[in-house]
């Protein structure tokens, strides 16, 4: 995501190279005998703006007098910083001949990838796989298993086992004898090619950067990118041309593809972070809008020049006019900049109010902005874990998901164009992808233990920004690149903490709490138990969380108990009667005792507390065939209420065959001297299914708001509501509460469902509260919903803010993923959904219950929970190894 551009403009006092002539690909001619297939030829920016190619892709060559089979062989990729194993691979199939080539293809960058097509592939032609273009480690392998690679030279007196040849350029840590150098930025047209064929395990001297980029396959079909001519050298300009002639104002200069000169005032510069480059802007402007509807600013693309200017300075430059993804910009080349000798007037921070439409924003894109003084909120912090940017939205509260307050279709689309004009992202001067891999993890900007900046903080500007146009959003940039350690200096903007009022749930009331709260993939089956599971990594290489294995939480036993303690921290706060669990471990998918997750994690509570505080509803004898790995469960505080017969499940309805089954159980209010009679309600969770796929014909996202499966969604609802009618009957009560995550936000189909069957939503009661941040919106994915008479016992709700406000960088998830430790053993981001919380008043608490309900059989002792006076303690198993479900 670097907004740059390839270095085709020309200084003033410097003419232009010619453009290399478009040659085949070179026989080798001097590779050791011994090298029998070897890179030749890597081009790692296919598709991007200039690109010659619209794919990525790697050429090989067989230098030997031999042909040689690919069975078995792959091409692997590791980021410049990687420390663990290669984080993408094509297998490879065929023959390379002797003397011939062969050609692997990567993916394209952008959905629409520039560049003309690459000759057939002999392999890759569908791989996602991505190699970075301007620093990363190339592997040829003979083997389709992740090599296990050093970081360091590798070559052949420092082999790594099934390694045939490697090529590290940019700031790649891993090479042969020293880096290649690499393209300058992602979209220079250049690839790297091995001089002549010859291999000397030297990447530095073997591979040049050269705009000769000639794929060749086995076939021997090749192409050439360029037309093989020279460029003619441009014009260099004589006159000044301002620059908000050059912006023009349109959406786009119509100057593009012209060398042009101009000078202003430097108004931010980015010598460091990947934007390499500085702004411009006109001296003196800023105050009075002497240029209706075409900007005074313009961003200087130049890692030749960045060096030479600093804040304040007055500058000539010469280059060439381009649009970046949208961005207007110079491409300023060595010596294209002068300083101007004569004093400018400063640039004055332009106020601007904001909700902007497009056209104000364009005619201010680049400028200097005074934002100081309206009211701004986070609304999105997820990226500030990976890219050091967070969402803003003027005003005091953050956007809404589309369909949390607008009908799904015309009235939600209308919703998202709001949002969209609304939304601002506040970057941090920077194109670091902090997850890139563990070289790139620094410590974040914005973002520490002492400020978790949270959806719904207030955002204080303390100094002016950059109206920038950038990733396809228009940002506010710090005037330098924001580090952790400048903080002090550059950040422009403070947070309010939030966290304060929300270190407790508030008093909902009641003798009676029911709560719900989805508890992110927790897993007593670890990943390091199965051979084949794949780890997500700390920014040291050690595994932390499972990378898309059928256990889905933590990897090792380290992190399984920093996931726990968080866990057990929110619900401990909780503290609610009953609590329905989503995506909890069904441990009967890995060979188990269905609830040893579950028992595991009353156990933690317990211990937690010093205290046999939590009881489980045990499973019921009959389950359904075909589970998913999560499941939904109950805990509660034997204290406060009794579970009255066994839990029941749904079974055998086709609506659940991709989601998690509805889990029933009957609970009643415990008095001083026991049951209390007639206080019997039946809570109901349900995970219903998730918006991010389809399942078929009817599933597929219409573009309404709802996402993917809404149909599905809506099946579910409709079974829920008769199972709950079934069991109104079977039960005795027509206190029902349905529990839980639908996955449907408040105005969607689901719920409709729900809400036209008389269930009342408690989430709707809590003003201001939701329980799920996605895509810089919010809303309430979770909720309780009660029966009409269930709902007449309610005496308050709360949704208790502690997770979807929060950052993913603390989820345990993340633990040492960056030099500054942020996890810590506490509720804060303990999952991605905030629990919600309802009081409920049920009985006087003056009649017991004696002997139980006759129709349920004697006192307590269906089901788990214990009997009056008894607090069975729950131990862990030690965890074995099944086969699981697909995801549902």
């Amino acid at each position: 995501m670097t907004f740059s551009s390839r270095l085709t403009a020309v200084g003033a006092s410097m003419a232009l190279l010619s453009s290399t002539l478009v040659v085949p690909a070179q026989a080798a001619t001097a590779a050791p005998s011994d090298d029998a297939v070897i890179i030749n030829e890597a081009y790692t920016n296919g598709g991007s703006a200039n690109a010659v190619f619209t794919h990525k892709f790697v050429e090989l060559y067989n230098p030997s007098d031999a042909d040689v089979s690919l069975e078995g062989w792959s091409i692997q990729y590791r980021s410049s910083g990687g420390t663990g194993e290669p984080t993408g691979v094509i297998e490879l199939s065929g023959t390379i001949k002797a003397g011939g080539y062969y050609l692997v293809q990567g993916n394209a960058n952008g959905n629409e990838p520039n560049g003309e097509a690459l000759p057939v592939a002999d392999a890759g032609i569908d791989t996602s796989v991505a190699f970075a273009g301007t620093n990363g480690t190339l592997v040829l392998a003979n083997q389709t298993e992740r090599v296990s690679l050093p970081v360091g030279s590798v070559t052949a007196e420092t082999e790594a086992a099934g390694v045939v040849d490697l090529l590290g350029y940019g700031t790649s840590n891993t090479f042969e004898t020293a880096a290649a150098t690499g393209p300058s930025a992602n979209n220079d047209p250049k690839s790297m090619t091995r001089t002549d064929g010859v291999d000397t395990d030297d990447n530095s001297a073997d591979f040049t950067a050269t705009g000769t980029v000639t794929p060749t396959n086995a076939a021997g079909e090749t192409a050439g990118g360029g037309t093989g001519e020279p460029e003619p050298e441009p014009e260099v300009p004589t006159e000044m041309t301002p620059i908000a002639e050059i912006q023009g104002t349109g959406a786009a200069s119509e100057m593009i593809g012209e060398n042009v000169m101009t000078l202003g005032v430097v108004t931010a510069v980015y010598s460091t972070g990947g934007f390499n480059g500085y702004y411009l802007q006109t001296s003196g402007s800023g105050g009075d809008d002497a240029t209706p509807g075409g900007s005074d600013a313009i961003f200087i693309y130049s890692a030749d020049t960045v060096g030479e200017v600093t804040l304040g300075d007055h500058v000539q430059v010469v280059g060439e006019v381009s649009e970046y993804y949208g961005g207007t910009q110079l491409t300023v080349r060595a010596g294209g900049v002068e300083q101007v000798e004569e004093a400018a007037e400063a640039v004055k921070p332009t106020v601007l109010e904001f909700p902007a439409d497009e056209e104000t924003k364009e005619a201010h894109e680049g400028m200097l902005l005074d934002p100081s003084g309206l009211e701004w909120t986070i609304t999105d912090n997820y990226d500030v874990n990976s890219y050091g940017s967070l969402g803003l939205a003027p005003g005091t509260a953050p956007l809404p998901n589309p369909t949390s307050v607008a009908e799904p279709g015309a009235a939600a689309q209308a919703v998202m164009a709001e949002n969209a004009e609304q939304l601002i992202v506040l970057d941090d001067g920077a194109s670091t992808n902090f997850m890139r891999s563990p070289g790139n993890q620094n410590k974040l900007p914005y973002l520490n233990v002492d400020d978790p900046v949270r959806v719904g903080s207030a955002v204080t500007f303390t100094d002016p920004v950059i109206l920038d146009y950038r990733y396809d959003a228009w940002n506010f940039q710090p005037t330098q690149h924001l580090t952790h350690e400048n903080a002090d200096e550059v950040q422009p903007a403070t947070f309010e903490d939030t966290r304060t009022p929300e270190a407790a749930p508030q008093d909902v009331g009641g003798n009676v709490q029911l709560a719900s709260f989805n508890v992110l993939n927790y897993f007593t089956t670890l990943g390091d138990e199965f051979e084949n599971c794949d780890a997500y990594e700390d920014h040291e290489g050690n595994p932390i969380a499972t990378d898309y294995c059928t256990p889905r939480g933590a990897y090792n036993e380290e992190n399984f108990l920093r996931q726990q303690e968080k866990i057990v921290a929110a619900i401990n706060g909780l503290d609610a009667s009953v609590v329905a669990l989503e995506e909890i471990e069904n441990s009967a998918e890995f060979g188990k005792d269905r609830d040893e997750s579950l028992s595991t994690l009353v156990t933690a509570l317990n211990q937690a507390v010093g205290t046999e505080k939590w009881a489980y509803a045990e499973s019921p004898a009959e389950i359904p065939g075909d589970e998913d790995v999560i499941r939904n469960a109950f805990i509660y505080q034997p204290a406060a209420v009794e579970t009255v017969g066994e839990s029941t499940i749904l079974t055998g309805d086709p609506a659940f065959s991709n989601a998690r089954e509805p889990l029933a159980q009957t609970f009643r209010a415990l008095g001083e001297d026991g049951g209390i009679e007639g206080t019997e309600f039946v809570a109901i969770t349900n995970h219903f299914k998730s918006k991010g796929s389809s399942s078929g014909a009817g599933n597929e996202d219409s573009g309404d708001g709802q996402g993917n499966s809404n149909e599905d969604r809506v099946a579910q609802a409709e079974s829920l509501v008769d199972f709950a009618e079934g069991l109104k009957e079977s039960e005795g009560t027509d206190r029902v509460f349905l529990m839980g995550d639908f996955n449907a936000y408040e105005k969607e189909d689901p719920i409709k469902v729900l809400e036209a069957a008389g269930y009342v939503s408690q989430g709707a009661k809590s003003e201001g509260e939701y329980s799920y941040t996605f895509d810089a919106g919010v809303g309430s994915l979770d909720g309780i919903f009660a029966s009409g008479t269930a709902d007449e016992t309610v005496t308050g709700t709360d949704i208790w803010m502690i997770n979807a406000n929060e950052s993913v960088a603390l989820e345990y998830s993340r633990y040492n993923y960056t030099p500054e430790q942020l996890f810590t053993a506490d509720q804060w981001r303990s999952s991605d959904h905030n629990p919600i919380l309802v009081g409920v008043q049920l009985g006087d608490a003056e009649e017991p219950v004696e002997d139980g309900n006759p129709n349920k059989g004697p006192g307590n002792n269906s089901g788990q929970g214990p009997k009056k006076g008894e607090h069975p303690v729950h131990g862990r198993n030690h965890p074995g190894q099944g086969t699981g479900n697909p995801w549902k």
